[in-house]
């Protein structure tokens, strides 16, 4: 069962502004609900300071909060102070959602980065804004590449389980988790930096990595490496071959397997013998 703050109940059991504004300024929508769930955000403006601000939402309890908590912070707020919140901010003044349930804040901050669009026109609307190809990945929740990579912007999001709890996408069949882990690989790749893997997908790194590149050099000089296990960062192998009663020979073996596997999955593993 999920945990929620006390600020959480009481949004969801006491929401605020909720309803619609008659000759809205500006309107904001995220979800639809084929997926789920569902916003409707409406804006009243003077000049360009929001005065008031309500919604219309279908969702669950995370759902109802997250837009009530949003309204309460842009009221009051000018739309280039608006245009600034993200959903973390949405999740950080409800101190914080469930890892599952942070879609709902994710929707929130979609509505209101729809509605700001229709104002400051869709191309000029973010300097922050990365462009990539918009289009869907995730067809069971209509969820596009853009979002995705905002997503994992914003949120610092390393795996596909977290990237599903942040925007559903990958969360119904599935088949679209194999894209969700390129794009992961991709906007890491461009910050200088590896994802972090999972215990399963660095064993599955280094098997592959041992039987493509380590195995084959090695064969060349009648030796060979077998991986065992992986203790936290310790690869342990079994080394064979014509050297691998050879103290000073197996070292050298062993420093070779070691800085592969350093420069090819993570600097941090170490090998050892067994």
């Amino acid at each position: 069962m999920w945990e929620y703050s006390e600020k959480v109940l009481d949004h969801y059991r006491n929401p605020r502004n909720v309803g619609k504004i008659d000759n809205a300024d500006l309107i904001g929508e995220a979800g639809s609900l084929a997926c789920g769930d569902s916003l409707k955000l409406y804006l009243k403006l003077d000049g360009n300071k929001i005065i008031d601000a309500k919604f219309q939402t279908f969702g669950c309890g995370s759902a109802v909060a997250s837009s009530s908590m949003l309204t309460e912070m842009i009221i009051g707020k000018t739309l280039d102070e608006a245009k600034k919140i993200t959903n973390k901010d949405i999740a950080d003044e409800l101190d914080g959602l469930p890892q599952e349930k942070m879609h709902c804040s994710v929707m929130g901050q979609e509505a209101l980065e729809d509605a700001l669009k229709k104002y400051y026109g869709e191309g000029s609307y973010s300097s922050n804004s990365i462009k990539t190809e918009d289009k869907i990945v995730c067809t069971c929740f209509n969820v596009t590449e853009n979002q995705i990579w905002e997503a994992i912007k914003i949120n610092n999001l390393k795996t596909v389980e977290e990237v599903t709890n942040y925007t559903k996408a990958g969360g119904a069949c599935g088949r679209c988790k194999g894209t969700i882990k390129d794009i992961l690989e991709t906007y890491w790749r461009k910050q200088g930096v590896q994802p972090e893997l999972t215990p399963t997908q660095k064993i599955l790194k280094i098997n592959k990595v041992i039987e493509q590149q380590i195995s084959p050099e090695l064969q060349k000089d009648g030796g060979d490496v077998e991986f065992i296990d992986l203790e936290g960062n310790k690869v342990k192998v079994k080394l064979t071959g014509m050297c691998s009663g050879c103290k000073n020979a197996t070292m050298t073996i062993k420093s070779f397997v070691e800085s592969i596997l350093k420069d090819k999955v993570d600097s941090n593993l170490e090998v050892e013998q067994v």
